[in-house]
Formats: C-alpha cells, sequence, structure tokens
C-alpha cells in the first residue's frame, strides 16, 4: 500500500510540474508580447527607407537616454557618418565626424543582448562609461564586441533599407511610436 501510495505521488509531482512548465511557457511567451507592447518602439525615416526598432526595457539607462534623445528631435536631419560593409552602420553625431555627442555620457549597461544582425547598440570611445548619443546597428552578427558594448535593442522591421544605407545617408525624422491603446 504505502509502495503506491508513493509511485501515485511521484505521478502526482510529475504531472504537476509538467503542468506547471505548459504554464511558465505560457507565461514566457505571453510575458515576451507584454513586454514587447510596453518596450519602447522608434521608427526611423531615412534617404534609404523606412525601419523600426524595439528598445529593451532590461537596458534602464542606455533606453531612457535614447527616448530622451529621440523625443527631443535630436535625431532628426543627422547623418549616418560610419559605414562599415557586413558589420555596422553607425549615426548619432551631430558633427557628422564620429567625434560629437549631445553633451551628456552615460555608463556602460552590460546584459545578455548580443550583437546578431539588426542588433542596436551605443558607441562609445575607449572609456567604457562614455556612451551618449552614437549608435549602431549591426549589420551581420558581430559577437566579438559581445560583453563591451551596449546592446539596447533590435531592429523589428525594415532591416531591408538598414542595408541599404551608407555614409552620409541622413535620418529625415525618428520618432517614438504612440503606445496602442
Amino acid at each position: 500500500m504505502l509502495r503506491q501510495i508513493n509511485v501515485v505521488m511521484v505521478c502526482v509531482f510529475l504531472l504537476a510540474g509538467c503542468a506547471k512548465g505548459d504554464s511558465v511557457a505560457k507565461n514566457s511567451s505571453s510575458q515576451d508580447s507584454a513586454s514587447a507592447a510596453v518596450n519602447p518602439i522608434i521608427d526611423f525615416k531615412t534617404t534609404q527607407g523606412d525601419f523600426t526598432v524595439e528598445l529593451f526595457g532590461d537596458v534602464p539607462t542606455t533606453t531612457k537616454n535614447f527616448v530622451d534623445l529621440v523625443t527631443s528631435g535630436f535625431y532628426d536631419g543627422l547623418t549616418f557618418h560610419r559605414y562599415v560593409a557586413g558589420f555596422v552602420i553607425q549615426g548619432g553625431d551631430p558633427t557628422g565626424t564620429g567625434g560629437g555627442g549631445s553633451g551628456k555620457t552615460i555608463p556602460l549597461e552590460i546584459t545578455g543582448h548580443q550583437h546578431d544582425a539588426g542588433a542596436l547598440g551605443m558607441a562609445r570611445s575607449s572609456d567604457p562609461n562614455s556612451a551618449s548619443s552614437q549608435f549602431y546597428i549591426c549589420l551581420d552578427a558581430a559577437h566579438n564586441l559581445d560583453g563591451s558594448y551596449t546592446v539596447f535593442g533590435r531592429v523589428l522591421k525594415g532591416m531591408d533599407n538598414v542595408l541599404k544605407l551608407r555614409q552620409g545617408d541622413k535620418m529625415t525624422k525618428v520618432t517614438l511610436e504612440k503606445p496602442k491603446s
């Protein structure tokens, strides 16, 4: 009798674990959907077409800095000042030289986000805490940058237009999407 109870308890435990796992998987996918709904979405209009990025909420300082710059109109009219084929397109320097910034710096934030194709990262100098307004988009995977630069977003749509961008192309308008209600 004791043996039968133990077998039943093990079965109940296993079934409960499976049900919990299903629940976690369902919750996880709904959390992914929920986080995508609350993560800031930025629309870029450029001379090579439009694209949209999602900013990651778990990179709070960098995301807030970028949203603040976008909502102030900082990026409107700026050029992409650096292009390296198969690596990155970079913009966000008001001087267009690669040496300028917004006048404010933010600390390096390292998370588990990787430099996959379409990753949005913050450019910086050799000082890890020198990021300001310059950003880059990976045109291909660049995992050699993982752990050294902040990845704070990803391209959601329009990667084909990102791949058309070259040095000198402009961001004509960069806007924060209003949350859909």
